[in-house]
């Protein structure tokens, strides 16, 4: 069977693999890391499994077209969005005219509403793979090649005689080392970019789920779960050295751990940089990290295992918005974060979102004070968003505080946005903080001149040059 996986188009420069998928005021591109490990899987067992990505090369739905028609591929694997639901939809409709093949569809917005889904597509989308799929992609397509039924399939959603049928939900992978390393093989590695990231970049993911309980965050509630199931130092440290030795301009980038929080368990933390440290390896890496964990040993350890930034959830500059949205985070700990951080010698990213219940100018003004005074390496703001499946959403839609008309609405032509309003602060008033605050911190002079100065090579002095363009593009079009 010739199976097609792909990160299909929508808007230019949308990052349908991030939590907050968008187009980002940064141009960020990721690499399609759970479609790449959907790819190793079937490949393992033997399929002829190809994965595309069309944001990254810049392919629109005319190139979809083509890609169909002349490959007539058994069964694709699409990606689906909530931003980007009626494009998916869309998609789909294209693989079924072209080859009329099997399409499957995985991702946040469909797990957390595979029924509306299914009927909106009306015949273009045979089956919803929901939550962690790698798995369940394999079994739905074995269970078409043998003409088994859809219904011993767990985890699934489809349609019979104008029907949805759920199947029970498919349990998450207990032992992550079985999984094969992801297949970036099929990729342009260089095609990806982050400005907060060294060029070029992978991501490695060491770790699934996370035990907080933060009312936003998208992947533990609908993708991944809460129970923080770890991988082991070796055969993490092993997917590192593959990477290295098969990409090797990666020796001039970075690695980085896509884990909700690397350092939560602080001992398998300590682990990993023991064996980067035994085998040698020459490598720089970063990792997501909780603001409220923090130890001067391990972040020694990090460093000298070739750490060189830690990105953080600091969120808000409000006490009261942070408990609001259960980051179970107070103020002081993020201080004392950043400063055992830079004490070890390691970057700080600091991730601030504004515009949650509870949001006001007056908070608004804290939240970016509390950024600047942080003293942090760089810094990403975002409008807050509702996304399904979480409880940050099931609140916003119990109050009434969502304001978008329908899943179209959750940006602004591509653009990151919020979809929320709330007496005495508008969405302009929402979106035009995100825009000032980013402006205050990043063109101040002395921060530039800091940034060029620590420059470490031509790859480096590229990737702030691009991401310095992205950033002013940007305000150029707004």
């Amino acid at each position: 069977m010739k199976i097609y996986i792909i990160n299909e188009p929508f808007v230019k420069d949308f990052c349908r693999t991030q939590r907050w998928a968008a187009r980002t005021r940064g141009r960020v591109l990721r690499p399609p890391d759970w479609l790449a490990y959907t790819a190793s899987v079937l490949e393992k067992q033997g399929y002829d499994a190809r994965l595309f990505d069309f944001p990254a090369e810049d392919w629109e739905k005319d190139k979809l077209r083509d890609l169909i028609h002349n490959g007539q591929p058994d069964i694709v694997v699409l990606d689906a969005t909530t931003p980007s639901i009626y494009s998916d939809i869309e998609c789909a409709r294209i693989v079924k005219d072209e080859a009329g093949s099997i399409v499957i569809m995985v991702g946040p917005h469909v797990s957390s509403l595979p029924e509306e889904t299914l009927i909106n597509a009306g015949g273009a989308v045979d089956v919803i793979c929901r939550g962690e799929y790698e798995y369940t992609v394999l079994d739905v397509v074995r269970c078409l090649e043998n003409s088994h039924e859809l219904s011993d399939v767990q985890g699934i959603s489809y349609m019979v005689n104008g029907e949805v049928l759920n199947t029970p939900d498919r349990p998450l992978i207990a032992d992550l080392d079985e999984l094969p390393f992801p297949a970036w093989y099929h990729l342009n590695i260089m095609k990806y970019f982050d400005g907060t990231k060294l060029y070029p970049y992978l991501d490695i993911i060491s770790g699934r789920g996370c035990p907080f309980k933060c009312s936003f965050c998208l992947w533990p509630q609908v993708m991944h779960g809460r129970r923080y199931r770890l991988r082991s130092p070796v055969n993490v440290v092993d997917e590192m050295q593959y990477d290295i030795e098969h990409w090797p301009a990666l020796k001039k980038g970075e690695l980085f751990f896509e884990d909700d929080t690397f350092t939560v368990n602080k001992k398998r933390a300590v682990e990993i940089c023991d064996e980067i440290l035994r085998r040698g390896l020459k490598i720089t890496w970063s990792v997501n990290a909780r603001a409220d964990i923090y130890d001067a040993a391990l972040f020694k350890k990090m460093k000298q295992a070739g750490c060189r930034m830690l990105l953080a959830g600091f969120e808000s500059g409000d006490q009261q918005l942070l408990d609001n949205m259960k980051k179970k985070l107070r103020l002081d700990q993020s201080v004392d974060f950043v400063k055992l951080a830079h004490q070890a010698g390691l970057a700080v990213h600091g991730c601030f979102v504004l515009g949650f219940p509870g949001e006001t100018k007056e908070s608004i003004n804290r939240t970016i004070d509390f950024a600047m005074k942080l003293d942090i390496d760089s810094v990403q703001f975002s409008a807050a968003i509702p996304f399904p499946g979480t409880d940050y959403y099931q609140y916003c839609h119990e109050k009434g505080l969502i304001k978008a008309r329908s899943w179209a609405d959750w940006l602004d032509d591509g653009e990151q946005s919020t979809v929320m309003e709330y007496p005495g602060l508008s969405k302009q008033d929402i979106v035009g903080s995100v825009n000032k605050a980013l402006r205050k911190f990043y063109l101040r002079p002395n921060y530039m001149l800091k940034f060029l100065l620590s420059t470490r090579s031509a790859s480096d002095l590229y990737r702030k040059m691009r991401g310095f363009r992205n950033f002013i593009s940007y305000y150029f079009t707004k």
